[in-house]
């Protein structure tokens, strides 16, 4: 099927290497994961110690008194929270376990006298300090607002833990409470106090410990998120942006995304020879580059050999959005990696181009329409701009934004009339209709990146929602027109995902799959534009170049997918924070107009 074609690396893949190393941080995590879950459930049901788990709950730390209930809760939470580090390799989770496992030995001995216990935590210990050398991952980039986002998921997770608690004790509750009641006497539980519900026998303890637990649990872990040393998130630095530029200077010619490389909220590794570069950005812990690597193509191993370095020594997830067959070629046969074609972008070349024609009649008629409404379009470099209409336009791409949360990564500069990027193209609409528009005349706006010397590819596109229907069109027949006079010979516009799939599927004779693949595609596009995007590119007659998605396995997808949606903006995971628990932007570098790469279909 179109748009899920593999490329398949020419290295031969070494299959018979044995476990890899990576097996035993995972196998270790997922036990932790198992023994945590399960000395949580000793610790909240009363009646687990006698059922069928018994004879397995016997060895599992902690005892199941008062104290020992509300340490086997506050243990195995712990080691919940500790598994997904562990199966990463996680240096510093592998330092919490070890300090853990003594602990929870020394309880079994303490409190529950069980050998096979004490044996059990020190047998994991060992393990842990054998293999220790494939714990070795440092930590990922992280910023204050994860204290707060512990402390909110901690908190309503220990609420409803909490409300079990008080409630598989009810054969030994004093009365009939309510639920009001029982949700009273969790939340002054987790602050160590005694509440409203009453037990008979020792199990107003056994209560008031665990719930003592849950909170002591969510207090220290948001408390240690909250004052650990802080890694900031990826950030171009001038350095490297002057490298990175001179590389585009030599090589820009050959990705139409490599002036993307330029944003300034991602990082960057070189090769040894400083000749190649990969810019990327970490999110959930998804190493994510985009387009090819930068520079001489020479030199791309070494840069490609560096990202792996550094994925590697972070157990970082490596991913490429929307390399070209050329970049997927060099990943996959320097890596290993597999390859996913994700969709087509759309290069029109300028010489061919032109209104004439038939395929040509929906868009010649429209931007005829539009001009006799009195529309006129200016096609400039940035650096030609005046400072007030340059602020003037900078505001209204701002406002016209579509949606409150930014968007873009991949095919996004991020920015508009920033001094470095002179050479960007920029086309206006303009009408003078509204004399007290806050924009003047402007009504819509297209920007263009460099491409190399001759080429320029699509940035962002914004327009005035009271404008007229087609301005997008307008904006982009005026630069392909005016192209010549700057230069430039062909412009990259707009990414189209599974442009294949849904280019076949609506064709007589599509099997089946096809079609069924494609009906997703456009129940899909209610949301992310697929098809409105495909179908507005295709009226420019462009040329179709494909783009890939490289991983490392399939199960990786979903991930990378997930993280993918997070950078460009079509999925916000953050916590809206006070204003002291935000990060300060870098004054001397700042970047403050992040663009999308999208565009509406009139």
């Amino acid at each position: 099927m179109s748009g899920g074609v593999p490329i398949r690396s020419s290295r031969v893949r070494r299959v018979l290497r044995g476990p890899r190393p990576e097996s035993v941080p995972v196998l270790v995590g997922r036990a932790c994961a198992v023994v945590g879950l399960l000395d949580v459930a000793a610790g909240v049901f009363p009646r687990f110690r006698h059922s069928r788990m018994h004879t397995l709950a016997e060895v599992l730390p902690g005892s199941f008194g008062p104290f020992a209930a509300a340490l086997s809760l506050s243990a195995g939470i712990l080691l919940l929270l500790l598994a997904h580090g562990l199966k990463r390799g996680k240096r510093r989770a592998w330092r919490a376990a070890v300090a853990l496992l003594p602990a929870g030995a020394a309880a079994q001995f303490t409190y529950r006298h069980s050998p096979v216990g004490v044996i059990i935590s020190v047998a994991l210990l060992v393990a842990l300090i054998v293999y220790r050398d494939q714990f070795d991952a440092l930590p990922d980039p992280r910023s204050r607002w994860r204290a707060l986002a512990n402390f909110i998921l901690m908190g309503a997770g220990s609420l409803a833990l909490g409300m079990v608690i008080v409630s598989v004790h009810s054969e030994r509750m004093v009365g009939d409470p309510s639920v009001a009641d029982r949700l009273t006497h969790v939340v002054y539980g987790l602050f160590g106090f005694e509440g409203p519900v009453d037990y008979a026998g020792n199990t107003s303890w056994t209560v008031a410990f665990s719930l003592g637990a849950l909170g002591w649990v969510t207090a220290l872990t948001t408390i240690y998120l909250a004052f650990r040393p802080e890694h900031p998130a990826a950030q171009l630095t001038e350095e490297d942006e002057t490298k990175l530029r001179a590389l585009l200077d030599k090589h820009g010619r050959r990705d139409s995304l490599g002036h993307f490389a330029l944003r300034r909220d991602k990082a960057v590794v070189f090769s040894p020879s400083g000749k190649a570069a990969v810019t990327y950005r970490v999110v959930s812990g998804v190493m994510l580059a985009s387009g090819d690597p930068i520079g001489d193509v020479e030199a791309w191993p070494g840069a490609i050999e560096r990202f792996m370095d550094e994925a590697k020594a972070h157990s970082w997830t490596p991913a490429v959005m929307g390399c070209s067959e050329t970049g997927g070629e060099v990943w996959t046969r320097e890596t290993g990696l597999d390859a996913l074609e994700l969709g087509d972008e759309a290069v029109v070349d300028v010489a061919d181009f032109s209104l004439a024609g038939r395929a040509m009649r929906n868009v010649r008629q429209m931007v005829k329409r539009i001009e006799r409404a009195g529309y006129e379009t200016r096609v400039r470099r940035i650096r030609d701009l005046s400072t007030p209409e340059l602020d003037r336009i900078r505001r209204a791409a701002d406002d016209w934004r579509g949606t409150s949360t930014e968007r873009g990564f991949s095919m996004a500069l991020g920015r508009i009339g920033d001094p470095a990027d002179g050479d960007c193209l920029i086309a206006t609409a303009h009408k003078a209709d509204d004399p007290t528009d806050a924009y003047g005349d402007l009504k819509a706006i297209l920007h263009f990146v460099p491409w190399g010397q001759d080429g320029a590819s699509l940035d962002l596109m914004r327009r005035d929602r009271s404008a007229d229907p087609g301005m997008n069109e307008l904006l982009i027949v005026a630069a392909l027109q005016a192209a010549p006079k700057f230069g430039i010979t062909r412009v990259s516009l707009n990414f189209a995902m599974f442009r294949s799939a849904l280019a076949r599927g609506e064709k007589i004779g599509a099997g089946p799959v096809l079609r069924a693949w494609r009906g997703l595609l456009v129940f899909l596009s209610r949301w992310f534009q697929i098809e409105s995007l495909y179908k507005f590119n295709a009226k420019f007659q462009p040329r179709w170049e494909p783009r890939f998605v490289v991983y490392r396995n399939s199960a990786d997808l979903p991930r990378i997918g997930i993280a993918a949606m997070q950078a460009e903006g079509f999925v916000d995971l953050a916590i809206p924070l006070p204003r002291f628990l935000r990060r300060t932007p870098t004054p001397a570098r700042p970047c403050t107009h992040v663009s999308e790469r999208d565009v509406r279909a009139a």
